[in-house]
């Protein structure tokens, strides 16, 4: 249900705008530091009714959120599968947004107690087995109301197989179901269709290969990438980074490069298992 869970501390660090990437996956935070700003633009995080929350959940996104880094921060961040929300979350991914409010507003109260339980507590370890033991215990209290449809579970796990590169037709044949029917199926429980997940998919794996590349101080050769995350061309890779990042690729490596040898693009990737 859950793809990773990451603890950060940042001190004394240059204030600076930091882009949430879409991936396929949905983003849960716990800040242990203050209130997190974000924005649906670089504008808007500047703006007076920018997001603040200590507890940010955000959904299936197709264009980046842009969130402001202080120079001292902590906290922990969560890639939830969007087929676990309604077991974890207790709404379906279709009900989150880019940046869904408060999440406490989702979560509920005892959300808010974890998150102080989290600051108080001395270590990591310890802070990660409450999370595991709060989140085993909503999935249980959610029993059958946290189950989705099977012929979206099983599209899934095929487009996970092929890593995003299968085709829609072939995907719902694989279920039994048309393409109208399965692209229904799951803009109504995740907020997005399958050819749009299967995007997220090839971009996330073209992403992770470029960091790759870059934390071994070596150029990413970005033909080869995109041919070998199932890219028809070098320019649908591109077309996808404009969209997704802002950036050229070669725009966004410049961004981040300090933050990708740090070890900041680290998160969990279930289908190269």
């Amino acid at each position: 249900m859950v793809a990773s869970v990451t603890g950060y501390r940042s001190w004394g660090a240059t204030p600076q705008l930091h882009r949430g990437l879409p991936s396929p996956y949905l983003t849960l935070i716990f800040s242990l530091d203050g209130p997190i700003v974000g924005g649906e633009t670089p504008e808007h995080v500047r703006a007076p009714d920018a997001y603040r929350s200590e507890i940010v959940l955000g959904g299936l996104h197709q264009r980046p959120a842009y969130i402001a880094q202080p120079s001292h921060e902590e906290g922990v961040q969560l890639a939830v599968h969007p087929l676990a929300a309604r077991a974890l979350l207790g709404v379906p991914a279709a009900d989150l947004t880019l940046l869904a409010g408060d999440g406490a507003d989702v979560l509920g109260a005892r959300a808010t107690e974890i998150r102080e339980r989290l600051g108080e507590l001395p270590d990591w370890e310890e802070r990660f087995a409450t999370l595991t033991t709060y989140l085993r215990q909503r999935a249980e209290d959610a029993g059958r109301r946290g189950e989705v449809r099977p012929e979206v579970a099983e599209a899934w796990r095929w487009m996970a197989w092929h890593r995003g590169a299968g085709s829609l037709d072939g995907m719902a044949r694989h279920v039994a179901l048309s393409r109208r029917q399965l692209t229904a199926l799951f803009q109504r429980e995740l907020g997005a269709g399958p050819k749009q997940v299967s995007r997220l998919m090839r971009f996330e794996r073209a992403q992770r290969a470029i960091t790759g590349a870059v934390t071994a101080n070596a150029v990413p050769d970005l033909s080869r990438i995109a041919a070998h995350c199932g890219y028809y061309d070098h320019s649908h890779l591109v077309r996808d980074f404009r969209q997704y990042t802002g950036l050229s690729p070669s725009g966004w490596i410049a961004e981040e490069r300090r933050n990708i040898q740090a070890g900041g693009h680290r998160n969990g990737e279930e289908w190269d298992t």
